[in-house]
């Protein structure tokens, strides 16, 4: 059977696309800080579906945790045949007045991480000849963001870093790809804050589970970008025909209080 790992697999995303994988009889390597979301999902799946499921409780912001991850998974002699770096914070409010331990976490786990995650098990998928990596972005990726900037240049990094290595490997039958959402239920808008942000008060939000199966289904057909949303794929793309200084008011307005 194959196995997929997926970080931050105890809520939202990560947790839908885990569902997803069990449904499909792929066994699972969940990686999160919270052990006790953890050890309940994998009881959950391996109930429900059958599979293996292995729990790595681990605080990815901390600095070398991808390393133990991929030495976790070799100590278990498990072979890695989907990387899913979904794990991701973010830090909201100008930047002067934002906490740099926060801000510092952040790009430890949203680049770090992640950076070191796919060098790491990318080298195992080379060596077999296949392989599927998802990096999760977001439509934040194509801009700069007012209020929000270290989290969307971490963004930014993820998209332009999956897109290169994915051309370097498309001789080959690894594929890389990028899920970009917009804003979604998913726990992200607590975590970072912004309940009261206008980006989360309108109307049509999707479900994780909804851009959890839009992102699976994107990384099985071995698509490059994936973004979720024909309002997102449209705002994304028009970025670079609209004045910088208007993509930059118009994005600090979408994310201001109301």
């Amino acid at each position: 059977m194959e196995t997929a790992l997926i970080t931050g697999a105890s809520t939202g995303i990560g947790k839908e696309l885990a569902r997803i994988f069990a449904q499909k009889g792929i066994n699972l390597v969940l990686v999160a800080r919270s052990q006790e979301k953890l050890q309940g999902l994998k009881s959950e799946l391996e109930k429900d579906f059958g599979i293996n499921a292995h729990a790595i409780p681990i605080d990815l912001s901390v600095p070398q945790s991808a390393l133990r991850v991929f030495e976790e998974t070799n100590s278990r002699n498990l072979q890695i045949d989907y990387l899913i770096n979904n794990a991701g914070v973010g830090v909201y409010g100008e930047f002067y007045a934002t906490d740099w331990e926060k801000e510092l976490t952040m790009i430890n786990l949203n680049i770090t991480s992640l950076t070191q995650l796919t060098k790491l098990f990318l080298e195992g998928m080379k060596q077999r000849g296949t392989g599927r990596i998802m990096n999760v972005a977001s439509v934040a990726a194509f801009q700069p963001g007012p209020l929000m900037s270290v989290y969307f240049a971490t963004k930014a990094y993820v998209l332009h870093f999956s897109e290169a290595i994915g051309y370097e490997l498309r001789k080959s039958r690894i594929t890389v790809t990028t899920l970009c959402p917009g804003p979604t239920r998913s726990g992200f808008e607590n975590a970072a804050s912004m309940k009261a942000s206008k980006l989360f008060k309108q109307k049509g939000i999707p479900s994780s589970a909804e851009v959890a199966r839009f992102g699976y289904n994107a990384m099985m057909k071995g698509k490059s970008v994936a973004i979720h949303g024909w309002k997102n794929s449209l705002l994304a793309r028009s970025t670079g025909f609209v004045p910088r200084k208007l993509v930059l008011a118009i994005a600090e307005k979408i994310q201001g209080r109301e």
